[in-house]
């Protein structure tokens, strides 16, 4: 597969972009629109967590979690002084991680990084590799396009109170960012259903779900806002929450009338079948500025 040719010398002599790539179709994305600006790419897909076959189509070196030196090493052999963290990532337990020789004596400092939520560990790795002199780019400065845009993105158009309900959950992931939780709120009625924590969103509307065929939380069919956005104090180059296809089908199950996100602050890929598959469970898909 041949790389695009650099636009200038200046792009040019960046080199290309490392991308260290966890689950799911966003790293691959973020590599095309890179290659598509004229960036040459190479690709560092965790083993156990990359899961895209057409990384195999583009440059790439695995790496199991812990062999940090030899994910510094590749990329500086690569010419990568410019590195993308993108993909799903889940906590791994101590015993699943082979460290190497780097990550021996920077233990230490990673298990420090443990204590705390998402941002912080995800921070505190930006900065490691910052302090070993590559520059972090978030996925969204390499290919802006994933963002999702503010405005009513299907056919299906918000009520105004489900409009104040997005409102409120935008209200509540900001109150809750000081104690680094997760990234998505659902709301129905100005009544909080579910906070995402540990479990993530997708396990977060199934308790929704069950909570609604058990009878716990009694609503209309189609009731009720999943939404997303950032966490005011995040690193937005290294975690920026995530809708999809899944995200619209879970939230079609959850019984919800639809879902916001925050405009320019939220990734999604494969943005025209999302939609597509929102218009055809009656869901509205909505970017709301901030």
């Amino acid at each position: 597969m041949s790389e695009a040719a650099p636009t200038s010398n200046a792009v040019s002599d960046l080199g290309p972009i490392g991308i260290i790539c966890g689950g799911g179709a966003f790293p691959v994305a973020v590599a095309e629109a890179a290659r598509k600006s004229g960036r040459g790419v190479v690709l560092f897909p965790l083993k156990g967590f990359a899961d895209d076959p057409r990384i195999a189509t583009l440059p790439h070196e695995w790496i199991g979690i812990g062999m940090v030196g030899a994910l510094m090493n590749g990329l500086r052999r690569r010419g990568c002084r410019q590195v993308v963290f993108v993909g799903i990532v889940m906590r791994p337990r101590m015993t699943q991680i082979r460290f190497d020789w780097t990550a021996v004596r920077l233990l230490p400092r990673f298990l420090k990084l443990l204590k705390g939520g998402d941002n912080h560990l995800l921070s505190g790795i930006g900065r490691i590799f910052e302090d070993q002199g590559f520059e972090l780019l978030g996925a969204h400065q390499v290919a802006p396009s994933i963002l999702v845009p503010e405005g009513v993105l299907g056919r299906i158009q918000p009520s105004a109170a489900e409009l104040d309900d997005a409102r409120l959950g935008m209200d509540v992931i900001r109150q809750l960012g000081p104690f680094d939780i997760g990234q998505g709120v659902v709301v129905a009625r100005r009544h909080v259903l579910a906070v995402e924590a540990a479990e993530g969103t997708d396990l977060m509307l199934e308790r929704c779900r069950a909570l609604r065929s058990s009878g716990r939380v009694k609503l209309a069919e189609r009731a009720g806002v999943l939404v997303k956005a950032p966490k005011p104090s995040q690193d937005r180059r290294m975690d920026l929450p995530s809708v999809g296809i899944k995200t619209i089908e879970r939230a079609a199950e959850a019984g919800l009338a639809g879902v916001a996100v925050e405009a320019g602050g939220v990734i999604a890929v494969e943005s025209e079948a999302m939609i597509k598959l929102a218009d055809k469970h009656g869901l509205f898909l909505v970017g709301i500025a901030e």
